[in-house]
């Protein structure tokens, strides 16, 4: 596969450009949150988009790149860009929940598919043109809450983000932790925006459950769990997958040791037993990534970009049977042959969608990480 370079600029006047005779090109407009709190997911995400080929099935593939700079009204703003200048054929992004969200509305109404890079929920019927490519928050909060029951965990306290994705892992966890008996002892929470959860950590410490979930993402994970060492709490620290990146060591250094991590299985790819369903698609994406950016530099984030190019390659050749891209028909085509794609091995586990489920990842596709000296060791 061979690696390319995505500039935005570039890109974006190379499809203003695309004369009559490219129209059947594929278009994929991605919206991603390259600044503000969330650039810690979206600049991996964006590195990811270099691994794609040059072509899908046959097909010339443009990628276009703009920055929502983890803002709800910037990403509309991209999504609307998308669908009615760039007339895209696949609408993908955000990396951010909250941005995410809103970006599904206008998959709806333009009838695009749209492949959220977040784990973004939404009511029901809501999702008909959405699928997701990160784990549900549902799915890793199994293998967060069956590890704290394995270890012991009897008491826990939460503290989360104020929007969109700390609530939902807030109400994911609450009915996993009560069949586990697990009580919730302490909630706190805190803005993507903050400088400082001092008061929240406090209130933790004094709680002194067994164990602190911290649901953020990125390096912003490791200023909570690094305030609860200053309040001298010593139970366990359990993060979300949005904190499964090494910004969340690089931040927090030793102050993090010891942390558990739900994340999806590439990270460990080398630790995989060798008949893991997804030890072969991991461990391919975690060479071609490294070799462009370096030892230990994998994420889970990009292998949403790069498993979105694989579900790609499977269902494209299918909506070609029935329409052009650019074209209502292709569009159309492309998203119902999601839903009826067979099971395929991506970088972040196997995914399934079906008309009934477009999240596609089987309940116990997590895995748990813990943080020691400085990297990643996986929990069996």
């Amino acid at each position: 596969m061979n690696p390319r370079t995505l500039k935005p600029t570039v890109v974006a006047l190379a499809a203003a450009l695309i004369s009559a005779g490219a129209l059947a090109d594929i278009t994929v407009g991605v919206s991603l949150p390259l600044t503000g709190p969330a650039s810690g997911l979206g600049i991996p995400m964006q590195n990811g988009f270099k691994l794609w080929p040059q072509t899908i099935a046959g097909e010339k593939v443009n990628v276009i790149i703009l920055d929502d700079a983890t803002d709800p009204t910037k990403g509309v703003q991209n999504a609307r860009r998308f669908v009615t200048e760039d007339k895209v054929d696949v609408l993908a992004g955000s990396g951010a929940t909250p941005v995410a969200i809103p970006m599904a509305d206008v998959a709806a109404e333009s009838k695009t598919l749209h492949l959220a890079m977040s784990p973004a929920p939404l009511p029901p019927g809501k999702d008909t043109w959405t699928f997701r490519l990160p784990q549900s928050n549902g799915v890793m909060a199994n293998a967060v809450v069956a590890h704290m029951k394995k270890t012991g965990v009897k008491t826990l306290g939460f503290i989360g983000y104020t929007d969109a994705y700390g609530e939902s892992w807030l109400q994911e966890a609450k009915p996993r932790l009560e069949k586990a008996g697990i009580q919730l002892v302490a909630t706190e929470r805190f803005a993507r925006s903050d400088t400082s959860v001092t008061s929240q950590a406090l209130k933790l410490a004094s709680a002194n459950p067994d164990a602190v979930l911290i649901v953020a993402s990125g390096s912003g994970a490791a200023m909570p769990h690094l305030a609860l060492n200053e309040r001298n709490y010593k139970g366990k620290v359990y993060q979300t997958h949005a904190a499964a990146t090494k910004d969340l060591i690089r931040v927090g250094g030793k102050g993090v040791e010891g942390a558990f991590v739900p994340a999806g299985p590439l990270i460990v790819a080398e630790q995989l037993p060798g008949d893991h369903p997804v030890k072969e698609a991991a461990t391919k994406f975690v060479q071609a990534y490294e070799k462009q950016f370096g030892a230990g530099s994998r994420t889970t984030l990009a292998g949403h970009s790069y498993d979105m190019y694989l579900m790609l390659e499977q269902t494209v050749p299918v909506a070609l049977k029935k329409g052009k891209p650019g074209t209502p028909e292709f569009r159309a085509a492309l998203r119902d042959a999601f839903e009826s794609a067979k099971a395929l091995p991506v970088s972040n586990g196997v995914l399934d969608y079906t008309d009934s489920d477009h999240w596609g990842f089987a309940p116990d596709t997590g895995v748990i990480l813990k943080v020691v000296n400085g990297d990643w060791q996986f929990e069996k």
